[in-house]
């Protein structure tokens, strides 16, 4: 095989035509690993999407929403320490799926 090959992973973990697959496969991952870092939450809360590094989640109790609100800032760190590096900018709650700006 000739030098000039390069694995598919080498190509799309490195060239910059991939920075964006690689990004949204980083917000997927926390998506789907949120109940792993939170597991507490499971009961409670609902993944709904990221856009532009702000996770969005569906809280329907607000004294929780609060809560968590107050927490935010904690919640980012754990996530980003968890992947060790910044792929959540900010947290917003919302008590319903439809209230969230689809895009």
């Amino acid at each position: 095989m000739s030098d000039n090959f390069k694995s598919l992973s080498e190509i799309i973990g490195k060239e910059k035509e991939f920075s964006n697959f690689r990004t949204s496969v980083k917000e997927n991952n926390v998506i789907n690993d949120f109940y792993n870092i939170f597991p507490a939450l499971e009961k409670n809360v609902k993944t709904s999407n990221i856009y532009k590094s702000i996770l969005y989640l569906i809280v329907e109790n607000s004294v929780l929403r609060n809560e968590l609100n107050l927490k935010k800032k904690i919640m980012i760190e754990k996530i980003n320490k968890h992947y060790n590096q910044k792929i959540i900018t900010d947290i917003k709650f919302t008590y319903s799926k439809n209230s969230y700006r689809k895009f």
